[in-house]
């Protein structure tokens, strides 16, 4: 006898949308998603946050250990620096709407009780939940995309994406059916990683106040 097929073999997260309603009605079917294999592993989805008019959305990798245990996107160091970094580029943080391309934490574990190291989650994972970040796109229509690091880039523009070849830049392309206007930059959590994190940091403002232009 043929077992079913598992919700999660077919890598998409098309099934677990909601027909109708707005962010909450999103937010609380994500909570069910078992679009991916990752959904397992993960304590709980972690959607999007923020101002559901948004002129600006953040797109991330996705959610961290802390994000993963409070279930809310950018509340652990990376995110307290991408608000100070938002802030000194004239940006309001509450302003903003922020998620991240992948909702759930996928991660490696040595061992029970041992820190949860953070693993990229790959194409196939990020193609599967696409359709939660292409409905948000729908539903906030931000005036502008930040996007976060490359694999925030290659979930929306491609697997070609190079974040240091566009940082900075004002990008115009088709997202998911509608014409986007982006500005790529890295992720807050490759700043606390670098070796002169004062630079990373300047740099990561300097991209934000180029946001902060195009939004006028």
């Amino acid at each position: 006898m043929v077992s079913a097929k598992a919700p999660e073999d077919a890598y998409t997260a098309e099934p677990f949308l909601p027909d109708r309603g707005g962010l909450t009605a999103l937010r609380k079917a994500a909570a069910g998603c078992r679009g991916c294999p990752l959904h397992r592993d993960a304590t709980q989805t972690v959607f999007g946050e923020g101002d559901a008019h948004a002129r600006v959305m953040l797109v991330g990798e996705q959610p961290g250990d802390q994000e993963d245990r409070q279930g809310k996107p950018f509340v652990g160091p990376a995110g307290k620096l991408l608000d100070r970094a938002l802030a000194e580029a004239g940006i309001e943080p509450v302003d903003a709407y922020v998620t991240n391309a992948v909702k759930h934490f996928k991660f490696t574990q040595a061992e029970p009780r041992k820190r949860r190291i953070h693993k990229a989650p790959s194409l196939r994972e990020m193609t599967a939940c696409g359709p939660w970040l292409a409905r948000e796109l729908e539903l906030v229509a931000p005036e502008l995309i930040v996007v976060l690091g490359a694999t925030a880039g290659k979930a929306l523009l491609g697997s070609s994406f190079r974040v240091t070849q566009v940082r900075g830049t004002v990008l115009e392309e088709e997202i998911h059916g509608r014409r986007e206007r982006l500005v790529p930059t890295v992720h807050p959590s490759a700043v606390l990683r670098a070796e002169d994190r004062d630079a990373a940091y300047r740099g990561l403002v300097a991209d934000l106040e180029v946001a902060a232009r195009a939004l006028g």
